[in-house]
């Protein structure tokens, strides 16, 4: 099941940047990060992709740096930046406030693990 766009506009920034936390993507590899890693749920197409990564730019989020590939071709790689980071903390703890929220008043059941990471 995919997620519908207002819910999309405010998990599809915080995804991007959760896995910019473990090190530099391009945005292609951003795309299939985001549909594996999510079972489909958080998949987006490179035309809202790559807007999305444009404004996390502009707002200093996280930084881009083109570089040749192995077959030659540049690509554009983006990493968080220590603004980045501290959004990126910001908004996991608002998300775990939303989870925990629904979870009281019975729409999600807690997780067996215990913690939203």
């Amino acid at each position: 099941m995919r997620v519908e766009r207002e819910l999309m506009r405010g998990a599809g920034p915080v995804a991007v940047l959760k896995l910019l936390e473990s090190g530099e993507k391009y945005g292609y590899e951003l795309v299939e990060a985001l549909d594996h890693q999510s079972a489909g749920v958080l998949a987006m197409g490179q035309s809202t992709l790559y807007p999305m990564l444009y404004n996390l730019e502009a707002q200093g989020l996280v930084k881009a740096t083109w570089r040749d590939s192995d077959a030659g071709r540049g690509r554009k790689y983006y990493a968080l930046t220590g603004k980045g980071k501290k959004r990126l903390a910001a908004d996991v703890a608002q998300w775990k406030s939303v989870v925990t929220a629904l979870a009281s008043l019975g729409v999600l059941s807690p997780q067996k693990s215990g913690a939203v990471s």
